[in-house]
C-alpha cells in the first residue's frame, strides 16, 4: 500500500478525535512529501539535527512534534518552529524551554513524559515529579510553555495486558491531574505507537506517534 492509503487507513480506524503523529524519522523528504500531499500534517522527529533540516526543506504549515529524548542545549534549535514537545523529563528541561520561547517570543505546547515501561532505558518522570511540576506549571512559574497532557512509551513486550496496565495507569494519572487542576485544561494524551495504538485507544490515548505502519518498515 502507498503511504497516502496507509495514512488514510489508519485515520479511519482510529476515527476524528485522535490525532495521528506520522513519525517520519530517517525517513526522506520525498516520502514526507507523499504525507504531506496526501493531506497530512503532524511529524514527529526524535533527533533535533534532522527535525532542523527536515523542516528547512518543507512546506512551514507543518506541525513539528519533537517525541525523543530533548537535549538542553539543542531546545534553542528547535524553538522558533516546534508545534508540540512531547519529551519533557526533567524540570532543567523545562526551565530551557522556558528560557528559549520568551527568547522567541511565543508560548511551547509540551507533553510531560512519564516512566510508565518497566525498561530502565527509557526517560520520564515519576508520579510524584509529575504532580509537582504539574502544580509549578498551574502556578505559571513557566509562562512561556503551555502544559497540554501526557505522554508514555509502554515496555517493548508481547505481553499485551501488561501494555495496557501501563497505559491505564498513564490515563489514571492524566485524569488525576486534570481534576487538581482544571485551569490548566488538559486535553492530550500521547500513548501508542505501531505495534500498540490499538491498546492505547482502548486506554484513552487521543494522540498516537506512528511510523512503520505509515511508510512501511525500514
Amino acid at each position: 500500500m502507498s503511504i497516502a492509503e496507509n495514512l488514510k487507513r489508519i485515520k479511519d480506524e482510529i476515527g476524528t478525535d485522535v490525532t495521528l503523529v506520522a513519525v517520519s524519522k530517517f525517513k526522506s523528504i520525498p516520502e514526507i512529501m507523499e504525507a504531506y500531499q496526501a493531506g497530512h500534517r503532524d511529524f514527529g522527529e526524535n533527533r533535533v539535527q534532522e527535525l532542523i533540516d527536515k523542516a528547512s526543506q518543507l512546506p512551514n504549515d507543518i506541525r513539528w512534534h519533537m517525541i525523543g529524548h530533548l537535549q538542553t542545549n539543542k531546545v534553542k534549535y528547535i524553538a522558533p518552529f516546534i508545534y508540540l514537545i512531547h519529551s519533557v523529563d526533567s524540570e532543567k528541561l523545562l526551565t530551557e524551554i522556558q528560557k528559549q520561547a520568551s527568547r522567541n517570543q511565543r508560548t511551547i505546547d509540551i507533553l510531560l513524559q512519564v516512566h510508565i515501561a518497566k525498561e530502565e532505558t527509557k526517560f520520564g518522570l515519576n508520579d510524584e515529579e509529575c504532580h509537582q511540576l504539574t502544580e509549578k506549571m498551574a502556578k505559571n512559574l513557566f509562562p512561556n510553555c503551555r502544559l497540554r497532557g501526557l505522554m508514555g512509551m509502554a515496555t517493548n513486550t508481547n505481553d499485551l495486558s501488561a501494555v495496557e496496565r501501563e497505559f491505564l495507569h498513564l490515563k489514571h494519572l492524566f485524569s488525576q491531574l486534570s481534576d487538581r487542576f482544571p485551569e490548566l485544561q488538559l486535553d492530550v494524551l500521547s500513548i501508542g505507537m505501531s505495534g500498540d495504538y490499538p491498546i492505547a485507544l482502548k486506554c484513552g490515548s487521543n494522540m498516537v506517534r506512528i511510523g512503520s505502519a505509515v511508510f512501511g518498515s525500514r
